[in-house]
């Protein structure tokens, strides 16, 4: 089961729209300069650690300080990384969620307008490996409160961050080829899928969906309810419209097998190996049926068609 923390991120941080530039954290001691007393707060050794805050802690500004520094590589803007962390209000000085106790890390892709501004500050710029405490202010976090975690217009947060691994941005590996009845892949000059094209064999929409590998990976199995992180691009079959990719911008993260993404997804994703390049047909009763977005690219009862580069989960 997905912690507190976790719902809420997947559900409104990705939704957060932020003016705040980026900053790149020190990797010092701590901040006093509006970043809060951070040099204060104890952090026990146990492998569920206990952060201990006192009651009123506040900041004005997000700052950082960091008990263990790894080797590394650094985080830069637009890094997919996967953390566990400890969050603590500092109003109460009590802990609101920790992702140590599920030993479910969380994803977090630092890219502007997509997550807390907090997060970006606190986390560009340091090692994989590293531990980072961070005190995130309201105009770097929810702003006006988070009711369903207890957070207030006024408080600050402070989060424990260890960070385990960056996720990679594409698979590798010996490509495949596509069974001569599907619509075939063009890649773009950097090798990422960029679109299907039709063939003589493709012209009637499909009646079942299915899931082709074209790089085999060799990681984990993909489990329902996990945190799937991915690369993607998405066609109307068989070589109509774009209507969503990612590789222009940056990894997104889904849950999967939980019936929050189209059946095509939850059926066939699940079961698959991390590092796999995998192409979805999905038709129209396994896609968005009679009901798709409104004003998008997909009109009802058009099959869809994937591929999609299965990067990382928990």
């Amino acid at each position: 089961m997905l912690s507190t923390l976790k719902v809420v991120l997947v559900r409104r941080i990705l939704l957060v729209t932020a003016a705040a530039s980026l900053l790149l954290a020190g990797c010092g001691g701590s901040d006093t300069s509006g970043g809060g007393d951070l040099g204060s707060i104890k952090v026990s050794s146990s492998a569920s650690p206990k952060v201990t805050v006192a009651k009123g802690f506040s900041a004005t500004k997000t700052g950082t300080k960091v008990p263990n520094k790894g080797s590394g590589d650094a985080i830069k803007s637009g890094d997919a990384v996967k953390v566990n962390y400890v969050a603590v209000n500092g109003r109460s000085g009590k802990q609101f969620d920790s992702s140590f106790t599920s030993n479910k890390p969380l994803t977090l892709t630092l890219v502007k307008n997509s997550i807390l501004p907090g997060f970006i500050k606190g986390l560009s710029g340091q090692k994989i490996g590293s531990r980072v405490l961070v005190a995130i202010p309201p105009k770097d976090g929810f702003g006006k409160g988070q009711k369903d975690l207890g957070v207030k217009k006024n408080d600050t947060m402070v989060f424990l961050f260890d960070i385990v691994a960056k996720i990679p941005t594409e698979v590798t590996g010996t490509a495949q080829k596509l069974p001569s009845d599907l619509p075939s892949m063009q890649l773009d000059a950097q090798g990422h899928p960029s679109k299907f094209a039709k063939t003589a064999k493709t012209a009637k929409a499909p009646t079942k969906e299915s899931a082709n590998v074209v790089i085999q990976g060799k990681g984990a199995t993909v489990k329902a309810g996990q945190s799937l992180t991915a690369q993607y691009v998405g066609q109307v079959y068989p070589d109509g419209a774009i209507f969503d990719e990612s590789w222009s911008s940056s990894a997104r993260t889904f849950q999967v097998g939980s019936k929050q993404l189209i059946k095509c997804w939850d059926d066939q994703l699940v079961g698959q190996k991390l590092g796999t390049r995998v192409v979805l047909v999905c038709p129209a009763d396994k896609a968005y049926g009679a009901k798709p977005p409104a004003g998008g690219k997909i009109k009802a009862g058009d099959s869809l068609i994937f591929a999609i580069d299965l990067l990382d989960a928990s």
